[in-house]
């Protein structure tokens, strides 16, 4: 699963997460999407602010969005898993990868993780960096 501040980076060319979105288009990884993520997704890549150093316009953003979008697994999120995250949120975030069987999330915001309330044992968060180098 890659959350929006990993697709973010990519369009902002920051580090691990400009790498982890060839790596979803290349099928290294198969990233979940869920209405939650999508609503996120769409939202943060609309606000042409966030984006005044960004090499890609517009139009290249919304492409590299509907790109990365055909490449995720849709994952309908029946039962509302509240990690009670320190932002409320995140919450989603986990909620899409236990619904989806996620092995990992590749996130940016590990801090906020790491105080869940409910636990996951089987499921790891990791940062960009990690899964680019583990997986």
């Amino acid at each position: 699963m890659v959350d929006t501040d990993v697709l973010l980076g990519a369009c902002l060319g920051t580090g691990a997460a400009n790498a982890a979105i060839p790596a979803c288009l290349n099928g290294r990884y198969v990233p979940l999407m869920g209405n939650a993520l999508f609503g996120e997704c769409e939202d943060v890549f609309g606000r042409d602010d966030l984006f005044e150093n960004c090499r890609l316009s517009r139009g290249e953003r919304n492409e590299l969005l509907d790109v990365f979008l055909g490449c995720c697994e849709w994952t309908r999120v029946y039962c509302l898993w509240r990690p009670n995250l320190p932002d409320e949120a995140d919450n989603h975030l986990v909620e899409l990868a236990v619904a989806g069987g996620a092995d990992f999330s590749m996130t940016r915001d590990l801090r906020h993780l790491r105080n869940m309330e409910l636990r996951f044992p089987q499921m790891r968060m990791a940062s960009p960096g990690t899964c680019l180098k583990e997986i």
